[in-house]
């Protein structure tokens, strides 16, 4: 049964089109495959255990992590089209709400679009059974990888791979609030460019994960639907000098809190207030909304372990803060 799904996926019904599509993806529209890619990292994560796959803010953001990796800048598009046309190659099975048919070919081109018909997706039983074992799993993946993509792409997508399970495993331990060796964050890679990608991005997930995608600083909360969110992952006291990626050294932030903290035009006080420097007034300022946060209560994490430590604070106020 195995062989069955290796042919399935080494034959997937992709658009093929010289002038479309470059040639680090081998001439075809990559997008089915960075699909089973992305469903097999959440798989690998523990983050899917059952034959249903939801088209979760988690799928997309992998999914455009992998585009992202490998695309050309500024070529965009959008998971909303592999995950209906799945069902062409024969092992994928279109779920839908209330009043849409399944067996129907709406066109799906947004993320609004696909949550409005479709709930999710089941694959083969056996297809999923395949995908929850590690050998099986990496040889599907192989597949995948060796068939789309040219031998000197390939390091890339298989890289992406590993710093998506790699940092979610790193999110995790630092949620746990635990300092592990650096041997079971990072497996074996010895490369200090791929770790820090991998702190970088366990670091934004668990911050990013806590807030629940809100700015502690101002409160704006806005996700797309196509997987984009406005906040950031900030270190209290910058990685440089601290070494430390725990969530009481880290802020969700916009990206104008963000600039604005780093900066020291805002900082946290001792009871978790807004602080705003006087500089925001000046003459040549426009500050806008900023004056109006002085003083507010910050957002926090709900469980209190994860607040920013005063130790860090205490230090943004001494060295960043321009009072």
């Amino acid at each position: 049964m195995l062989e069955k799904y290796l042919k399935s996926f080494t034959t997937l019904r992709t658009a093929k089109n010289k002038k479309g599509w470059s040639a680090s993806t081998c001439h075809q529209a990559p997008h089915k495959p960075f699909l089973l890619l992305s469903i097999m990292d959440l798989i690998a994560q523990g983050q899917i255990t059952e034959n249903f796959i939801e088209p979760s803010f988690e799928l997309v953001d992998i999914w455009n992590g992998y585009w992202n990796a490998i695309m050309p800048v500024g070529q965009q598009s959008t998971m909303a089209h592999p995950f209906p046309r799945l069902r062409s190659d024969g092992f994928w099975e279109r779920i839908c709400n209330p009043g849409f048919d399944a067996d129907a070919d709406y066109k799906v081109t947004s993320m609004v679009k696909l949550r409005e018909i479709y709930t999710g997706a089941r694959m083969d039983d056996e297809l999923f059974q395949f995908m929850q074992i590690q050998d099986s799993r990496e040889k599907l993946r192989a597949a995948l990888v060796n068939t789309y993509f040219p031998p000197e792409i390939q390091p890339r997508v298989i890289e992406q791979g590993f710093v998506n399970l790699a940092s979610y495993e790193y999110s995790q331990t630092l949620l746990k609030q635990e300092v592990a060796e650096q041997a079971t964050l990072f497996g074996e890679t010895d490369e200090p460019a791929k770790k820090k990608k991998i702190r970088d991005a366990g670091f934004r997930k668990a911050i990013v994960s806590l807030y629940e995608h809100r700015c502690a600083l101002c409160g704006i909360r806005m996700l797309t639907p196509e997987g984009h969110t406005v906040v950031e992952a900030a270190h209290i006291v910058p990685w440089f000098e601290s070494q430390d990626d725990k969530p009481t050294n880290g802020l969700c932030l916009c990206r104008i809190c963000h600039w604005s903290f780093d900066e020291g035009l805002m900082s946290v006080g001792k009871q978790y207030e807004v602080l705003v420097s006087k500089c925001v007034q000046s003459d040549r300022n426009i500050p806008g909304h900023i004056q109006t946060l002085m003083d507010r209560p910050i957002f926090k994490p709900e469980q209190k372990m994860y607040w920013p430590g005063q130790e860090n604070l205490e230090w943004h106020q001494k060295i960043k803060f321009a009072k």
